[in-house]
């Protein structure tokens, strides 16, 4: 029987002969999360004897990371601004960017009264970015939205595991909230080009689900759809936040013109990059 130690070092080497990025930080997380424990705390049972049932599932985990799955998927969770969410192959994994702009969004947000106000998260996806903001902001009424009904039972869950009344609507953008305004609008659209796409890491490629990254042949596609629709949805001194891609600023500035915008500016990201694109309406 094998120690705890010595699996952690086999596990390692073959994640490494895989080609897996941080191959031993990967192996620890895996293993704690498969004992239920922290990761520090392995460090404390190298002498452990692992028996057969623990190792079964960590081999078969083991075997989807070696194909290039991402170790969030195999996990099945990940935090995201206070909230723990289920996570799979029906959501995008949320990226630390998605996590920097709820966090600007709440900075901005912060000592207003926002009793009663619509917020809504468009392409919802996990639900992370109206799940956050509902736990930051109970006051607000938040919806979630999403053509993928898939995906809607996973932000669905991710409520009830957060304990978070928000609501939920099935639909194409803006198409479920008719009749509805809002004052708050949070989106991270699809917003890779069929050419971006082609050339993507495998392990986002393979495994992520292609409608919620591909936007089209420009990437600009969902941008359009907005610029022209949401003015109609928007109560006075509304706030629209997106997240875009790195080098797609330019042509949002252009696409998001007229007038009606009063404010608009753009927020960098970690890297530096133009990732966050802020609008207040008219």
């Amino acid at each position: 029987m094998k120690t705890l130690g010595e699996v952690l070092k086999l596990a390692a080497e073959y994640l490494e002969n895989k080609k897996i990025f941080r191959a031993k930080r990967v192996a620890e997380d895996l293993l704690a999360h498969i004992l239920q424990s922290k990761r520090l705390d392995l460090y404390l049972q190298f002498d452990r004897p692992l028996g057969e049932e623990e190792l079964m599932p960590y081999r078969a985990a083991l075997s989807r990371l070696a194909k290039g799955e991402p170790l969030e998927y195999v996990l099945g969770e990940v935090e995201f601004y206070g909230c723990s969410l289920k996570i799979t192959d029906q959501v995008l994994i949320p990226r630390p960017e998605t996590e920097i702009l709820l966090d600007r969004i709440c900075k901005r947000l912060e000592g207003e009264n926002l009793q009663n106000k619509n917020a809504w998260d468009l392409c919802t996806g996990s639900g992370c970015l109206g799940l956050g903001l509902k736990k930051k902001f109970p006051e607000l009424v938040v919806t979630l939205s999403d053509l993928s009904p898939e995906a809607l039972q996973v932000a669905k869950k991710n409520a009830c595991l957060n304990n978070l009344d928000v609501e939920f609507l099935e639909g194409d953008l803006l198409t479920p909230y008719s009749h509805k305004k809002a004052d708050i609008v949070i989106v991270n659209p699809p917003y890779i080009s069929q050419k971006e796409f082609d050339n993507l890491d495998p392990g986002v490629r393979n495994f992520e689900p292609k409608r919620a990254l591909l936007a089209g042949e420009t990437g600009l596609e969902f941008y359009q759809r907005l610029a022209k629709q949401l003015p109609f949805y928007l109560n006075p001194r509304a706030r629209v936040f997106f997240e875009i891609g790195f080098d797609q600023g330019e042509k949002i500035m252009t696409l998001f013109s007229e007038e009606c915008w009063i404010v608009k500016f753009f927020e960098r990201d970690l890297s530096e990059h133009h990732r966050f694109f802020f609008l207040e309406f008219e």
